[in-house]
């Protein structure tokens, strides 16, 4: 690696724990989603209360997948659950990097229908090198998800 790619991915890291510690300041965390492509393209929203975060998928009807339902694409549920969880692992570690995925292991148990759907994340263990996160996918109560997941993440 040429010093010059070194001084890139340090900037690069520098800038993403800025957009972090500019987003726990200010409690808007859209400039960090604004950072993931992806994230950003599924319309993507992170709310913070407390120690918490709530990450909400707005209705949108280029997340269908069965139009007849209509129904979410099954990919878009998953990769809105992977998304949120490397976000709040982000969130909550102060992290200057994104971390990289491992493993995801999705159910999916009820069909996520035309409306808001929303997540929330438990991590189940964190290290020096491996975060693992719990995912929890609900639209109506919180009580009642449409998927849950585990997702295994390398953090350095």
């Amino acid at each position: 690696m040429s010093l010059d790619e070194l001084k890139a991915m340090n900037l690069d890291e520098l800038k993403v724990q800025e957009v972090v510690a500019s987003s726990h300041q200010s409690g808007d965390y859209s400039p960090l989603v604004r950072l993931i492509p992806y994230a950003s393209m599924i319309g993507m929203e992170v709310t913070r209360l407390g120690d918490e975060a709530v990450f909400r998928l707005p209705k949108s009807e280029d997340n269908i997948g069965n139009p007849v339902l209509p129904a979410l694409h099954g990919g878009v549920i998953a990769g809105f659950m992977e998304q949120s969880a490397m976000l709040h692992l982000m969130i909550f570690m102060n992290s200057a990097v994104f971390p990289k995925i491992i493993d995801f292991s999705v159910d999916y148990l009820r069909a996520g229908l035309y409306r808001d759907t929303f997540a929330t994340c438990q991590v189940w263990r964190q290290g020096r090198r491996v975060g693992n996160v719990a995912i929890t996918a609900w639209q109506t109560r919180s009580k009642e998800p449409i998927a849950t997941a585990r997702a295994h993440f390398k953090l350095d």
